[in-house]
């Protein structure tokens, strides 16, 4: 259920600029998507000219690309802490209330928002919304998956497995579990949304991203809108 929308141009913008951020000694989360892509490739031209960080990836795929843009990687396990963490979005409120886990990496990409002193943001343009609106992607243990959906829709949800692309059967996410994507309609209060998703039994994570981001970069057709947390 990977998310569209923009234009690389206007990705680029995005995480070029969150690249910047970047200092001479970081540990950095290194995100999981399109947009966040161009900001490990720029941070990766940065090492080439001589800066010394250190990237905490978020999932298969931001790894190898990291590797391939010649950044030093670490396990979240090896480091003291994250200084900045750099990551994409779903859809992105007001509030800056995140929607994550279209690509389904959003349980390892929180635990690394959660340990970073800092948390941005990329998006392009249609990523930005008054209310959050998408469904909610759970990642679920394989065997709980049916009991999570009997409670998802008695909280007023629908859960749908996530079926893969181009194969057959589920998503199983670089954790060996499962994602199911949960429609609550608009949500008003993700904070509160978030409280009684995170205890059902069989829940790994949800892909609320709740008081996290603390600056949104939105690339644009001439540059690049910044949204900061009041």
């Amino acid at each position: 259920m990977k998310t569209t929308g923009g234009t690389d141009d206007q990705k680029r913008r995005a995480g070029e600029r969150a690249a910047e951020l970047v200092g001479d000694g970081d540990v950095v989360g290194l995100g999981t998507g399109s947009t966040a892509a161009y900001a490990i490739r720029e941070i990766g031209r940065r090492v080439d000219a001589g800066l010394d960080v250190r990237g905490v990836p978020t999932s298969f795929d931001s790894r190898a690309l990291a590797r391939e843009a010649g950044i030093p990687l670490r396990s979240l396990a090896d480091v003291d802490g994250v200084d900045l963490a750099i990551d994409g979005a779903d859809q992105v409120d007001d509030d800056l209330q995140v929607i994550k886990g279209g690509g389904a990496a959003h349980a390892r990409e929180k635990v690394i928002a959660a340990a970073a002193a800092k948390f941005v943001v990329v998006a392009d343009p249609s990523k930005p919304v008054t209310t959050l609106q998408r469904p909610v992607p759970v990642e679920v243990l394989p065997d709980a998956y049916a009991a999570v959906e009997r409670d998802v829709d008695e909280l007023g949800g629908t859960a749908t497995l996530r079926r893969g692309e181009g194969k057959d059967g589920p998503v199983v996410t670089d954790n060996g579990n499962l994602v199911l994507d949960c429609d609550f309609g608009p949500i008003d209060d993700p904070e509160a949304l978030a409280r009684v998703l995170s205890p059902i039994p069989g829940v790994v994570e949800h892909g609320l991203f709740v008081d996290l981001a603390e600056t949104v970069y939105v690339g644009t057709d001439d540059g690049v809108t910044v949204r900061r947390r009041d």
